[in-house]
């Protein structure tokens, strides 16, 4: 591949002649900007994943039989796991409050819950402490 086709080539030749010169200047190795640079430069080369394609309906209409069969069997290991072991019964509803909204929730509702992490736990302690 020619270095005129990927404009990166030189950027990260650069800098890795300059932290060359920055450690024979020192006499230490910089072992963290180097894997900082290697992690840079595998980051910049990712090849982006593929838009979704468009779906007809009646491709969606075969994920969404095949996504229902998925929840069928899901709904019957569930249920032989409840009616073989008390334990798992009493698990299972006493966390009904933690897992019932994810599986009922709509595709939006979704989403809220996949951009909730530790920061946003801690935003919900700084209001409840105000």
């Amino acid at each position: 591949m020619a270095e005129g086709s990927k404009p990166d080539v030189p950027l990260f030749q650069l800098l890795t002649d300059l932290l060359q010169q920055v450690e024979s200047m020192s006499n230490q190795e910089e072992v963290e900007l180097r894997a900082k640079i290697e992690a840079l430069g595998l980051e910049v080369t990712k090849v982006p994943e593929q838009a979704p394609k468009h779906l007809d309906e009646l491709e969606i209409a075969a994920e969404l039989d095949k996504l229902s069969s998925r929840l069928d069997n899901v709904d019957k290991m569930i249920s032989s796991a409840m009616a073989s072991d008390p334990e798992v019964k009493s698990l299972l509803s006493s966390t009904a409050d933690i897992w019932m909204p994810v599986i009922t929730a709509s595709a939006d509702e979704r989403r809220g819950f996949a951009g909730t992490s530790s920061e946003g736990s801690q935003d919900e302690e700084e209001s409840s402490k105000q």
